[in-house]
């Protein structure tokens, strides 16, 4: 959908290049993030693709066309925009900002009302908000109404320039997930520039690792960037924590987790000893008919004939098939047995995790 042949970006009076014979492709319906340094380029790329600058040599194209053979103003309006400042309008009203494009391209009234309701309640903005002006809303506000303007003609490409950077840490986190959310369901092209490699890793599907003068240090899915750095500035970039970073891109689901001391409620206490003695525990699960009822030691065992005599208790550490190896891991270090139990579907039994588990997909 969006493609980089040999893009070369000289400004005037500069002996440096900006970009440096760029090569990259987005595919329709992914999410390509550009991160490095200052002075990278990232954004001066972004803008020769809806032509705010002109590559100084190289071709770009969106949706296989030549954007330098397009009019700059009908190729801006048929891609989304959204940059750190937001930019919205200040004389415009919400509903009268989100409706800047549609207008522009000559939408009847009704329809252009109901996309901005549309957008509206995607991107959980009050109705009220609607006949406000920018200047009366908070930052994360403003934010999420650049969003909606970006996305009110339904543009089948998206370049989004720092879109979060200028919130605090907590709203930023809530719109990146509400983003992640919407993507899912529309499946926009995206070209994505942000300076955080965080930021780089929850959004993308794909990351280009920029270099100062925009020369390109690889490209590839987060998982594979963070498991196998293509140089020494990748790995640096990524910072000391590459481990970690893998670790929130994977779910439990994604592993094999072990089978644990479990016993159902019908087994007798004898049963349920000889099961701790040969896993090493003090404990066992306790699980009937799939479903996981909680976990009973030896001391609650003492004197009873069954398991079920006794009184199961609830794990502290759950964890489903689409948790994080990194929440898991938090969840694990922060429990006192280190252990945590796994389930699937509310709480049918898969096994359990533990760190040392964990600790073999950070070096594998």
């Amino acid at each position: 959908m969006i493609r980089l042949v040999d893009v070369v970006k000289r400004f005037p009076n500069s002996t440096a290049l900006a970009v440096d014979h760029l090569t990259l492709e987005v595919e329709e319906g992914e999410t390509a993030v550009l991160v490095g340094p200052s002075g990278c380029g990232k954004t001066t790329t972004m803008k020769m693709i809806n032509r705010l600058e002109e590559p100084t040599s190289g071709s770009i194209y969106v949706d296989g066309r030549d954007v330098t053979l397009q009019d700059p103003v009908a190729l801006r309006r048929g891609i989304g925009y959204v940059i750190q400042t937001i930019g919205l309008l200040p004389h415009r009203t919400v509903a009268q900002n989100i409706a800047t494009v549609p207008e522009l391209l000559g939408w009847d009234g009704s329809r252009i009302q109901g996309r901005v309701k549309e957008l509206t309640g995607m991107l959980e903005l009050s109705r009220e908000l609607l006949s406000r002006y920018p200047s009366e809303l908070s930052g994360g506000q403003r934010q999420r109404v650049g969003v909606a303007r970006a996305l009110a003609a339904d543009p089948p490409v998206m370049l989004m320039d720092e879109p979060f950077g200028a919130v605090d840490p907590i709203v930023r986190a809530r719109l990146q997930d509400q983003f992640l959310d919407i993507q899912d369901r529309l499946k926009k092209t995206i070209l994505f520039v942000t300076h955080d490699i965080d930021e780089a890793i929850k959004m993308a599907d794909r990351i280009a690792i920029l270099n100062a003068g925009g020369i390109l240090e690889q490209y590839d899915s987060p998982k594979e960037i963070l498991r196998e750095p293509a140089n020494d500035f990748v790995k640096e970039f990524l910072g000391s924590e590459r481990g970690l970073k893998r670790l929130a891109l994977m779910k439990v689901g994604e592993i094999e987790v072990e089978e644990g001391p479990a016993v159902s409620p019908e087994d007798s206490a004898g049963r349920a000893q000889g099961v701790m003695q040969t896993f090493g525990t003090t404990w066992v699960s306790v699980v009937k008919d799939g479903e996981l009822l909680g976990w009973v030691d030896s001391q609650s065992l003492a004197g009873k004939a069954t398991v079920g005599e006794a009184t199961a208790r609830r794990f502290s550490a759950y964890l489903t098939a689409e948790s994080s190896l990194r929440e898991a891991l938090d969840a694990l270090i922060t429990s006192k047995t280190q252990v945590a139990a796994v389930v699937w579907e509310g709480q049918r039994y898969r096994g359990i995790l533990t760190a040392e588990r964990i600790s073999t997909e950070i070096v594998s």
